[in-house]
C-alpha cells in the first residue's frame, strides 16, 4: 500500500505538472535559502533537473523493489560531503518533494497518502543518518 500511494503521488503530480523542477527548487530555497548558494554553478537548472529525476526514480525504487535506492542514497551523502553539503539536506529535500507534491494535488492528497510519506521519508532517513554502508544493516523493508 504504502508504495502504490506513493507512486499515486507521483502519477496525480505528473497530470497536472510537466516538470517538478520549479517548483520543488523554489520551495527548498524559499524554505532553506542557505541551501541555494550550493547550486552557484547550475546557471541553466540542468544540475537541479538531473538530481530531482534521479531522486524521484530513487524514491520508487525505495518503495518498490528497492534494488539500488537504499545504497545510492549512502553513497550520494558521502559523496555530497565532498561538495560541503551536510548529510542532514537529503532529509530536508527528501521531504521538499514530498511537501510540493502535496501541494500540487490538494485535495487528492489524502490521510493514506500522508501516512505512506510519512514512513518513506522515516525509513528513508535511515539511510540519509547511516551513510557508511560497511557498517549498516539495513532494516527489513516493511510491507
Amino acid at each position: 500500500m504504502q508504495a502504490e500511494l506513493v507512486e499515486l503521488s507521483f502519477e496525480l503530480a505528473a497530470e497536472r505538472c510537466e516538470d517538478l523542477t520549479p517548483l520543488v527548487y523554489a520551495r527548498l530555497f524559499r524554505e532553506n535559502p542557505e541551501m541555494e548558494p550550493l547550486f552557484w554553478r547550475d546557471a541553466n537548472h540542468q544540475v537541479k533537473g538531473e538530481m530531482l529525476s534521479r531522486v524521484i526514480l530513487a524514491i520508487l525504487d525505495f518503495v518498490g523493489a528497492r534494488l539500488y535506492a537504499a545504497t545510492l542514497i549512502q553513497c550520494e551523502v558521502v559523496t555530497h560531503e565532498g561538495y560541503d553539503v551536510p548529510p542532514q539536506v537529503f532529509g530536508v529535500f527528501f521531504g521538499t518533494v514530498r511537501d510540493t507534491l502535496r501541494e500540487l494535488l490538494v485535495a487528492d492528497w489524502t490521510a493514506d497518502m500522508e501516512a505512506a510519506w510519512a514512513k518513506t521519508l522515516t525509513e528513508l532517513d535511515f539511510y540519509v543518518t547511516h551513510p557508511d554502508q560497511a557498517e549498516t544493516t539495513a532494516p527489513a523493508k516493511v510491507a
